[in-house]
């Protein structure tokens, strides 16, 4: 047990608060007031907690000696102290060190609290990799800033990040392995391919989009003329993934309901979860090399000449050319299908140009239901028609053509 007199540095912290709440003054405080002082002051006494913890568990001695992997006794010890970003902030952890000559330290308290290499704990590190994921390098670490009030260095920060992307097979490999039984029972064996545009720096782009934006004439033109100031800012990633599945048999007015007709989840059947799933994306090999190699991935797998292949996809011809060209070469028959969301947008397009606005959603409602029950064909056929009947100039109707097409 840890012996509560270690914590009256938290406690002092603590009884400062709870004075601060008590007084009068405080009672004239903003909502926002409050939780701005609650949150700063409240991570100083759960980091003043934490530090004190530490204090109690000691430095980490376990005897005269240790004597390494590599065989040899370190006998002398002395303590270092080294500090340590966690999600409460900065703290110092006295450790006790084990050295020989010609021979590394070891700290046994390092093994012990499972300390991180570098000085950013793993939760923190965590946090800030979920960031970098959802937004921009920057906008990352100023988001851990933002959340937690720690600052983490961009240096450090980019290490952690490519560190982080380095265990994507030891990952993805265990993953597998954890799920090969059950995934080897299910009957599906998926595959998935789209493409995601990410932004770049002007002298990363490739060779054709670099040009195109040396040689237009300034930002703010380039906006008014496309609405887009990303314009020839963007590379071409493809993102792939493989997995095994359960079917899940349902019939068009099932899907169809569950987008209009609100359908509460405790009425839906539940969705088979995917097993030994597995997500890659490149940026600087080509979207058929990855396609290629999302194929050999599902190729190397148990029982995979017994499934059933089917193959997502949102829609883009080159990509489905390439997906054919791979089936054709390793000899699998697919059933591909488009993914019907990607579809749906193109119908609300189409709809607000064909109808006012009262009406798309109904019409989008009938036309997505005819889709679903096999009448895609019908469906483009009649809003072409319902647009040249309407004497729509090429640009107001270029929404529906797209979707018919």
């Amino acid at each position: 047990m840890i012996d509560t007199d270690y914590f009256q540095f938290a406690e002092e912290k603590f009884c400062e608060m709870t004075d601060f709440l008590r007084d009068k003054q405080s009672r004239h405080l903003e909502l926002s007031d409050l939780e701005n002082y609650l949150s700063q002051d409240g991570r100083e006494l759960l980091r003043r907690m934490l530090i004190e913890h530490f204090s109690a568990r000691g430095v980490g001695d376990i005897g005269l000696n240790v004597i390494g992997t590599d065989g040899i006794d370190r006998t002398h010890k002395r303590i270092r102290t080294w500090t340590i970003k966690t999600i409460l902030g900065d703290i110092e952890i006295k450790r006790l060190g084990y050295f020989a000559r010609n021979a590394s330290s070891l700290f046994p308290l390092d093994a012990m609290l499972n300390l991180p290499i570098i000085n950013i704990s793993y939760i923190l590190q965590k946090n800030l990799v979920l960031e970098s994921v959802k937004s921009s390098f920057n906008e990352s670490v100023l988001s851990v800033k933002r959340w937690t009030g720690v600052n983490i260095p961009k240096r450090q920060a980019r290490k952690v990040i490519i560190d982080a992307a380095k265990d994507f097979e030891t990952f993805y490999d265990r993953k597998k392995r954890d799920e090969k039984q059950t995934a080897i029972k299910r009957p599906l064996m998926i595959l998935t391919s789209d493409g995601k545009g990410v932004m770049m720096r002007h002298e990363d782009l490739r060779f054709a989009p670099k040009k195109r934006a040396e040689n237009k004439k300034t930002d703010e033109d380039n906006f008014k003329l496309t609405g887009n100031r990303n314009f020839n800012s963007k590379r071409m990633a493809t993102v792939a993934s493989v997995y095994e599945i359960d079917r899940f048999i349902r019939e068009p007015k099932d899907i169809h309901d569950e987008f209009f007709n609100n359908v509460p989840k405790k009425e839906t059947s539940k969705r088979p979860s995917p097993k030994a799933k597995r997500v890659w994306a490149g940026l600087e090999n080509s979207g058929e090399y990855i396609i290629r190699g999302m194929f050999e991935e599902a190729l190397k797998r148990s029982g995979s000449d017994k499934k059933e292949w089917v193959v997502l996809v949102d829609g883009d011809p080159n990509q489905i050319k390439i997906i054919k060209k791979f089936a054709q070469k390793f000899d699998k028959k697919l059933t591909i299908i488009c993914d019907i969301i990607h579809i749906l947008e193109y119908v609300w397009n189409a709809g607000k140009v064909l109808n006012n606005a009262d009406n798309v959603r109904e019409w989008v409602s009938e036309k997505f239901y005819s889709i679903l029950k096999g009448r895609g064909n019908f469906v483009a056929a009649g809003m072409r028609r319902s647009a040249t009947g309407r004497f729509l100039t090429k640009s107001v109707r270029e929404p529906v053509d797209s979707c018919a097409k």
